[in-house]
């Protein structure tokens, strides 16, 4: 499974390994998701499409090497040497390796004179556990390549290899800059799913706060504004790196797939809309949580007050007619202790009326 949001910090190398070695040192920062790293491959042309499954680096080198365009999709990042492997056939920098097995890695585009660099979070929304998940991806764009590099098995990409392999569309027509795009519109596409779910589970949290505020529904609101949050991480940074991936002046990116970019510029910019939106109600939510419960605080109040009121001319009565004196008038009358009782029912039923002519209840 993905990294939870709501979950405890599990024991795992953090970014503080680091803080002794040269830059472009290839660590590992992250949770450990799959035990083998495994390579998928496929390869494609207009007319013909070839997969290869559990790929070795010799193969991917052959096929990146040919006219056709290939995807090199890599399975797992927690092995340097391996991700060096593939670093070294295809000349990646060595920052650039360094961040792909950095998971902690914002969301980015660099520009390399011979591939661009792209940095993605892919996210995923657990109905089991009310929590978004994220995943940290990779990408490399090369001439006719495109390299994914993701944690674990399990992606958004499954549209996109069906478009491929029933060549739907224009995917199989133009050059790895589009497959790249697709990958990326795959990944924005997914958010939508994410904060339509998130935007159910608000809508149910916020009703129930305003019709029965409950002590458990404040950590619903913290675990609302802990997803929020690293939804924005993920997000924002997204407009920065799709917009500079649009007005890139890289021969990498052609003019047909630059409308395409803008579109999908478009679509990250809804989403950033939907999360501040989002971010705006649960923090209108904590108030009407802190507002239901004094409310409901207040009416407890009102009626204790209502009882205690009554009760003060009540217990006057009585203290009266309870002091040790033989000289009051009614003491010795034979329906004394009925007439008192009378006259405290009376008391009560006038303030009653009193009350409720006020408004007061």
């Amino acid at each position: 499974m993905r990294k939870s949001i709501g979950l405890k910090r599990r024991n795992r190398p953090s970014q503080s390994v680091k803080t002794t070695l040269p830059p472009g040192s290839p660590v590992f920062i992250g949770e450990k998701r799959v035990e083998k790293i495994r390579i998928d491959i496929i390869d494609y042309n207009e007319n013909s499409i070839k997969e290869c499954r559990d790929a070795d680096l010799k193969e991917c080198e052959r096929l990146a090497k040919g006219q056709t365009v290939t995807w090199i999709n890599v399975i797992g990042i927690h092995d340097p040497g391996i991700i060096e492997g593939i670093g070294s056939i295809f000349n990646l920098h060595p920052l650039t390796i360094e961040d792909i097995v950095n998971t902690n890695q914002r969301p980015k585009m660099e520009e390399f004179p011979d591939y661009l660099f792209i940095v993605l979070k892919m996210s995923t929304y657990n109905d089991e556990t009310n929590n978004l998940e994220m995943e940290h991806v990779s990408l490399i764009l090369g001439d006719n390549f495109v390299i994914s590099f993701q944690e674990e098995e399990g992606d958004v990409f499954e549209p996109v290899r069906q478009r491929l392999r029933s060549s739907k569309g224009r995917i199989r027509k133009l050059k790895s800059d589009y497959l790249a795009y697709a990958l990326m519109d795959a990944v924005v596409d997914h958010y939508f799913v994410a904060v339509e779910r998130m935007g159910d589970w608000i809508e149910e949290v916020d009703d129930r706060i305003v019709a029965e505020p409950k002590q458990e529904d404040i950590q619903e609101i913290h675990r609302l504004k802990k997803n929020i949050l690293i939804l924005r991480k993920a997000v924002w940074p997204l407009r920065e790196e799709i917009g500079s991936l649009e007005k890139s002046a890289s021969h990498l990116i052609h003019p047909e797939t630059r409308l395409f970019l803008r579109d999908l510029y478009d679509h990250t910019i809804q989403v950033i809309d939907i999360t501040e939106t989002f971010r705006d109600l649960v923090g209108g939510m904590h108030d009407t949580y802190l507002s239901g419960i004094s409310n409901r605080m207040n009416e407890i109040m009102k009626v204790l007050t209502i009882f205690s009121t009554i009760f003060i001319p009540l217990t006057f009565i009585a203290g009266v007619y309870g002091t040790n004196f033989d000289n009051i008038p009614e003491l010795h009358f034979k329906y004394g202790y009925f007439a008192m009782l009378g006259l405290m029912l009376i008391v009560a039923l006038l303030m009653l009326r009193f009350f409720k002519r006020r408004g007061w209840i």
